[in-house]
């Protein structure tokens, strides 16, 4: 304990923590009429991601993204745009607010300011089994930002072009026709897919290898009309390095599934948040 430590300090560190946004003050997604779509829905586009690159695949409202291990352990970073408003894109601070630092099945993807809706529902985890292991590693995490080359240079090593944030630049750059400083505006804080991190006991974050095995999947069901950017990041199953060409790294694979007409019964998207945006004027 330090010298200048207050008398009660003991006292004020036993104070019990207060949940920020209590889960029970979230409308629950229908899992189960979302589970009913899946079961009898049809594949309707199949985008392959390469190793250290990126991909991108739009969806409409109502259908659903599967983001598929098909060969080894790899991680990948997920960026989330409306499809026709670059504007709204994954909030993924405000994620980590509402579900925690992981999510999993039942956790929504939820969209910036000042849009602020759901954008995906997880629908299936094929991971959901691993849980938290001794060293508190989860997996799908909404801690990490992802791999820059600006980060590399602040840390001394070369310029690297192949990290996430490139890749998905260069992703939705091609796919919405856009330049690379134009496309680089919007890419945004990711969903790391398959990746396993904490929190030490200092509070730093750290990556271990992803337990992902091929066949491994995770499910969105699309609240919106989505357009989904991926990255297979070059650390591979980050269990050592993710900003280089060293690590083992495999191919994703990103499934649209679209349910039968009727499936959904009278479901509708999720408006945009009713906020007036006057903020006390």
């Amino acid at each position: 304990m330090s010298d200048d430590a207050p008398a009660d300090a003991a006292a004020r560190r036993a104070v019990a923590p207060v949940l920020v946004y209590p889960a029970d003050s979230l409308p629950p997604p229908p899992l189960a009429l979302y589970g009913t779509a899946l079961a009898g829905a049809r594949k309707v586009d199949e985008v392959r991601v390469a190793p250290r690159d990126a991909a991108a695949v739009s969806l409409e409202a109502g259908q659903f993204l599967r983001i598929v291990s098909v060969e080894g352990p790899q991680v990948g970073d997920l960026n989330l745009f409306h499809r026709d408003d670059l504007s709204e894109r994954f909030y993924s601070g405000k994620t980590r607010a509402l579900h925690g630092t992981h999510v999993g099945l039942g956790d929504r993807l939820w969209s910036c300011l000042p849009h602020l809706r759901p954008m995906a529902t997880i629908v299936e985890d094929s991971l959901g089994w691993y849980g938290t292991d001794a060293f508190g590693g989860r997996v799908h995490d909404v801690i990490g930002t992802r791999c820059d080359p600006y980060t590399g240079r602040l840390l001394g090593r070369g310029d690297y072009h192949h990290c996430c944030h490139s890749n998905l630049t260069r992703a939705l750059a091609d796919d919405a026709g856009l330049s690379l400083e134009a496309a680089e505006a919007h890419v945004h804080d990711v969903l790391n897919v398959f990746m396993c991190t904490g929190f030490d006991a200092e509070g730093r974050y750290f990556m271990k290898a992803s337990p992902v095995r091929p066949g491994d999947h995770l499910t969105l069901f699309a609240e919106i009309d989505l357009r989904a950017v991926l990255s297979a990041c070059p650390g591979g199953d980050c269990a050592a390095e993710h900003t280089s060409d060293v690590a083992q790294c495999h191919p994703l694979l990103m499934e649209v599934w679209a349910p039968e007409e009727g499936a959904l019964g009278g479901w509708q998207p999720p408006e945009r948040n009713p906020y007036g945006g006057s903020h006390g004027r």
